[in-house]
């Protein structure tokens, strides 16, 4: 519920702060006061249009605060949490409009965008007035309506699991259709690329490994030219090993006469023999490596270039042939298998819309009962609203081919004012006055089925009086037993119906004789009997007017 509204600088008002409880209170005052200012003000916290000539004159910006006390599990800490909102303790929602008409919004001092704040505030407050922007009367929530009237949750539940059976297999057969008929018309094609490359068997990787050999062998005939003549010096006819070792072995016999002379250059002539002989080993090795069958050079680049041709003819890499293959090979067998397939999906789908008939007929059914019901509770209530000679009708519109989530059905509430008279939907055949009863009686019946938990209904006893305010005064306090309410009245009996009671009203700005400001003061017990008073006598209040406000309270509190 509503705990707490705070305005600052909002048309005529400069600062105002107010505390609500549970329970019915009334805001009353003359006209002109303020009532207006305050429910736009309070309009504009929870989402409503902004408009910079809501600034108060000479202020660059003005703000509305309202702060609500609602269950952990309640619709709005749902948004809110869904937008990363911190949704500890009481919600806090705040708007700013600027003097330019740029608005902020702020939820938990978090800033959110209009439309979060939006769907926020619809969840914790209904506001009903004689005005179409302030009636939340959209046809489009009439069925949901009627839904939480009826109980119908688990009907609802069954319907929307079926229509999205229905959409699944609608679905999978529109899929399968689609490529069972792109598969026809390639059918020839498939079959004959299936079979060239079932033939070809390329392989993941194939092309890199023959490319790379081929290169192997290919730069092997130009380097082994090279190879053989290096190791025809090294080991052939004109090797110097030979004249090397007998130089040694001439050395090593003058070895004894001057081994300091002969040593080293001995060393130094083994060490270059050696060096010949692992170079030679070296050579010998790369030749028998250079060796290559001419036959599997050939054989490789016709495998290569096969790999290639059918890359080329297929447009895809050479490594992609054997995903290609695959692919193709499926489409052949969904073009062999797909009309018995293509049965079994028919079949599904076919099981599936008849589950969703069932389970939308059974809705229907219930929603016809709930219909009936809500039609015969709305009915009682409106005759001591000074609509005895009107019907309040629940039109249903039923579309059999519909596959909605939420049933064959069209709902709108519908009014027939007087006998005679066509009926029509509500929002177009009712006046202001008729609309707002129609509205209260409305909610009466539904308190306890998912409304909001605060209730604003803006002068809906305008024009009328005695009886008939008696009674909306008592079915605003029936429904302040269940929610919260809110109601801006000129009649004396709902206002004495209220356990709270706050006065608007102007008065002048200390300092500023040419400046007004509206206030709102709570009252208590001979304020607000003078109040009621006023209410009944007009500027001039009597003694008997004072009495009759007495016993006004006083049958309120019987």
């Amino acid at each position: 519920m509503l705990i707490q509204l705070t305005i600052r600088d909002i048309v005529l008002i400069d600062r105002l702060e107010l505390h609500f409880h549970e329970g019915l209170s009334v805001l009353t005052g003359e006209t002109g006061a303020g009532k207006s200012i305050l429910l736009d003000a309070f309009a504009l916290a929870l989402g409503g249009r902004g408009d910079g000539s809501l600034v108060r004159h000479g202020e660059a910006q003005g703000q509305v605060t309202a702060v609500f006390d609602c269950p952990l599990d309640h619709p709005a800490r749902r948004i809110a949490a869904d937008a990363d909102i911190d949704v500890e303790g009481d919600l806090i929602l705040r708007r700013v409009q600027v003097a330019d008409g740029r608005t902020r919004a702020f939820v938990n001092d978090q800033p959110v965008s209009v439309q979060v704040l939006k769907a926020i505030g619809a969840t914790l407050v209904e506001i009903h007035g004689q005005h179409d922007d302030r009636a939340l009367v959209d046809p489009a929530t009439h069925r949901a309506i009627l839904d939480a009237f009826g109980g119908l949750s688990d009907e609802i539940q069954a319907v929307g699991d079926a229509s999205r059976r229905v959409r699944e297999a609608r679905h999978a057969l529109h899929e399968h259709r689609n490529r069972i008929e792109k598969a026809r018309k390639e059918a020839d094609f498939l079959r004959h690329a299936v079979e060239e490359l079932t033939k070809l068997n390329p392989l993941a990787g194939e092309e890199e490994t023959l490319a790379g050999r081929r290169g192997v062998m290919m730069q092997s005939e130009k380097v082994a030219q090279d190879l053989n003549e290096a190791y025809e010096v090294v080991a052939g006819n004109t090797s110097p090993v030979s004249e090397l070792s007998a130089a040694v072995r001439k050395l090593e016999r003058r070895g004894a006469q001057a081994p300091s002379l002969v040593e080293p250059s001995v060393k130094a002539l083994d060490a270059a023999l050696v060096a010949i002989d692992e170079a030679r080993e070296a050579l010998e090795e790369a030749i028998r490596a250079t060796e290559y069958d001419p036959r599997e050079l050939e054989q490789t680049e016709e495998r290569l270039f096969a790999l290639r041709a059918a890359a080329r003819k297929y447009d895809v890499p050479a490594d992609e042939l054997a995903a290609l293959r695959t692919r193709f090979e499926d489409d052949v067998a969904a073009i062999d298998a797909g009309e018995e397939q293509l049965g079994g999906l028919e079949k599904a789908l076919k099981e599936a819309d008849a589950a969703y008939v069932k389970a939308a007929k059974a809705l229907s059914s219930g929603r016809k009962k709930a219909a009936q019901a809500l039609d015969t509770a709305v009915q009682a209530e409106l005759p001591p609203l000074k609509l005895e000679r009107a019907r309040f009708i629940t039109d249903i519109q039923i579309d059999e081919t519909s596959r909605d989530p939420s049933g064959f059905e069209r709902v709108e509430f519908w009014a027939q004012t007087n006998p005679g008279t066509r009926p029509g939907p509500l929002m177009k055949v009712a006046s202001g006055g008729e609309l707002s009863r129609f509205m209260l009686a409305l909610k009466v019946v539904l308190a306890d089925k998912g409304s909001a938990p605060t209730l604003v209904f803006d002068e809906i006893d305008t024009g009328v009086g005695g009886a008939v305010a008696d009674a909306i005064g008592q079915r605003l306090a029936r429904l302040a037993g269940k929610v919260q309410v809110m109601a801006v009245t000129h009649a004396p009996q709902v206002a004495a119906k209220a356990g709270s009671h706050f006065l608007i009203a102007k008065e002048g700005v200390r300092g500023a004789e040419d400046r007004v400001a509206t206030r709102v003061i709570p009252l208590e017990a001979t304020p607000r009997r003078e109040e009621i008073a006023r209410m009944l006598a007009g500027a001039t209040i009597t003694e008997e007017a004072r009495a009759a406000a007495a016993r006004l309270l006083e049958a309120a509190t019987r």
